[in-house]
């Protein structure tokens, strides 16, 4: 595991920060900054709406006496984007943008319900990669 945490916490930025390098060759810094920051607005602005969604359909789950799993889900794992968002970078907006999409997002809370389900099975279970 803390060698899980330091490759992502090393080769992420490092990637991210040979991406930067690249793209501000080819299309210049200011327009490197202006895309870094463009997509940190877009992001911004899609968890804010789709967080602000979700937790609409969760409140009214609730008062309907019904359990909001899989509206929970998506409430994590939109934190999860923002978060995500959050670092400087286009190789992590992109994912974080690609977690905020709906069409984008269901395939991973497949996967992640999987992982949940096989871990409440078996709580000795390591969560595993996707295969």
């Amino acid at each position: 595991m803390l060698l899980k945490l330091f490759l992502a916490f090393t080769l992420i930025p490092m990637i991210e920060l040979a991406l930067l390098i690249k793209i501000g060759t080819a299309i210049g810094v200011f327009n490197t900054l202006a895309l870094v920051i463009a997509t940190g607005f877009a992001g911004a602005y899609l968890a804010r709406a789709q967080g602000f969604q979700t937790m609409l359909r969760v409140r009214e789950r609730l008062n309907r006496g019904e359990m909001p799993a899989e509206d929970l889900i998506d409430a994590v794992i939109i934190f999860a984007a923002g978060v995500v968002l959050l670092a400087p970078g286009l190789l992590t907006d992109v994912a974080g943008l690609l977690l905020l999409l709906p069409a984008t997002r269901t395939p991973f809370k497949r996967w992640l319900r999987v992982q949940l389900d096989r871990w409440m099975q078996n709580p000795n279970i390591h969560i595993t990669r996707y295969p």
